[in-house]
């Protein structure tokens, strides 16, 4: 039986070692109040439906409340979380998971077996609303033994276990939700996370208070608050007035003008989110001579060095050197000569440019709209003349899923598990609502590859695609982020490698 028996680490009464390797199982000394200058809103409280279910930003305020099934550490790796074994039968027919014992609900009932089974079987159902739901779909069927939950697998998925430690893989409980019902669950939400929710203003903030029966251990600092201030400059403001004590996601200049003044302490260290446009397959983005000279006249290393001060690195497929089916090799060079020379072919110059519309966010991540102007600025030089459209992010989402983002639309891609199926996939594959483009030469490399068993053959197919992707110019892959994150010196802060910013792993400072 291909069960994971990972060994418990051991944790240490060091704060910032104990935070380090995960959700600290010990019990600290509580601290007062903390607030966080976070830098979007929270749309809804359901983490498995739903747009917001999948924006990669709002997953360390899940995560605050609702457990993932399987613990995803700062540094990407896995331990257990809501489940301490799972893997697959040894014909892979099923999957197998063993519950965590002396869990409990935030209204204090005890987490079951049958809280996972019900969560599992939920999200792979169409009508509940999950994104994700091809993945948990591949399996059925959910029976429990005491503390054991075993399914029938349907379509044998190889990142299915994976997902449990990412977007929408968070167990929610059956009792109470059956109970109250969507509307009762988002007016009184309940998990098993480090915190419970005291207050929630939608728009505005959440307050939330430290779990006491927490399995990891309760949290540091008792109450948190969490200001939703999707403006940059008022997150600033917020940081350094002391207004917050924690805020992420400033303009890297203002980063360093903070950090340079001595009186705050922070990090900047890439994630393993990046930055890139898609393009719709509609308009001017059906012409390949269009699509390509897109991509050629854009200079990322100027966008690194000039706009993000060097921080983070430019990149030219949707997967980052982190990801494990990343290629070196594959390379889209800037030369906006022969982008002219593309566009010349369709019948285009600088004087009869093609036109169409670029959607992008504004303060949401670090000159995100400046560096669409810079990309707009590099395009009119070669003959293409987009208009900027400024959208919030929750937008982006609905735009998205319904097929209806304009020619060009700017978005921040996470992919904190790493497996190219939830970048180049989710984002390129035509019947993915994370898609943009929609093709059936795309689809037709891309579905083999969700059931592939051979583990070698399934990542070097995904390099194919990503190599197709980028000599077809499907995509405008742009950088590999590195998160600013400010803090007072009077606050630890663990920065994760998935960006989400976890007030579970923030301690008062020695």
């Amino acid at each position: 039986m291909l069960i994971n028996r990972r060994k418990v680490l051991g944790y240490g009464a060091g704060a910032l070692g104990a935070a380090t390797l995960g959700m600290p199982n010990l019990v600290r000394a509580q601290s007062s109040d903390l607030t966080i200058a976070y830098n979007v809103n929270l749309p809804s409280w359901d983490p498995t439906a739903g747009p917001s279910s999948v924006n990669p930003t709002i997953q360390g305020l899940y995560q605050s409340v609702f457990d993932q099934i399987i613990l995803q550490k700062p540094d990407l790796s896995l331990d257990k979380g809501l489940i301490t074994q799972w893997g697959w039968s040894d014909d892979r027919k099923k999957v197998i998971m063993t519950i965590r014992d002396g869990v409990t609900w935030h209204d204090g009932s005890p987490f079951t077996a049958e809280d996972l089974a019900w969560s599992l079987d939920r999200a792979g159902k169409p009508e509940t609303g999950n994104p994700i739901q091809s993945i948990w779909k591949t399996a059925t069927n959910f029976k429990t033994d005491g503390n054991k939950v075993t399914g029938d697998v349907v379509t044998f998925d190889p990142t299915y276990f994976k997902w449990m430690s990412f977007l929408t893989g968070y167990v929610l409980p059956k009792a109470y939700y059956q109970k109250v019902g969507p509307e009762g669950f988002e007016a009184k939400p309940i998990g098993t996370g480090p915190y419970m929710v005291d207050k929630f203003e939608r728009n505005a903030f959440m307050r939330l208070k430290a779990n006491p029966h927490y399995w990891g251990g309760k949290p540091a600092f008792q109450d948190v608050t969490i200001r939703f201030v999707t403006d940059t400059a008022s997150r600033v403001a917020e940081i350094e007035s002391g207004s917050s004590q924690v805020t992420l996601e400033v303009p890297y200049e203002e980063y360093d003008r903070l950090m340079a003044a001595g009186n705050l302490a922070g990090s900047c260290t890439n994630i393993s989110d990046i930055g890139m446009v898609f393009f719709n397959n509609k308009d001017a983005m059906l012409d390949k001579n269009v699509r390509q000279a897109a991509v050629m006249a854009v200079d990322k290393k100027l966008l690194v060095d000039r706009l993000l001060r060097g921080y983070g690195r430019p990149i030219d497929t949707l997967q980052t050197p982190e990801y494990v089916g990343f290629d070196p090799s594959i390379k889209v060079e800037h030369n906006p000569q022969k982008a002219k020379e593309l566009l010349a072919a369709s019948g285009y110059s600088p004087e009869k440019p093609v036109k169409f519309t670029i959607q992008t966010t504004k303060g949401f991540k670090p000159k995100d709209y400046e560096m669409i102007q810079a990309i707009v600025g590099m395009w009119r030089k070669v003959g293409i003349e987009a208009t900027i459209e400024v959208y919030e992010v929750a937008k982006h989402f609905e735009l998205r899923e319904a097929h209806k983002l304009a020619t060009a639309a700017f978005y921040n891609w996470g992919n904190s598990m790493g497996d190219p199926s939830s970048s180049t996939g989710f984002a390129m594959f035509g019947p993915s609502p994370g898609s943009s483009w929609k093709t059936a030469d795309l689809d037709a490399k891309i579905g083999p590859l969700w059931g592939e068993m051979d583990e070698a053959k399934r990542i070097a197919g995904w390099k194919a695609v990503d190599k197709y992707i980028a000599e077809q110019a499907y995509v405008l892959p742009l950088v590999q982020y590195a998160q600013p994150i400010l803090h007072s010196k009077k606050v630890n802060v663990v920065p994760h490698v998935s960006g989400a910013l976890l007030p579970a792993l923030m301690t008062p400072a020695a």
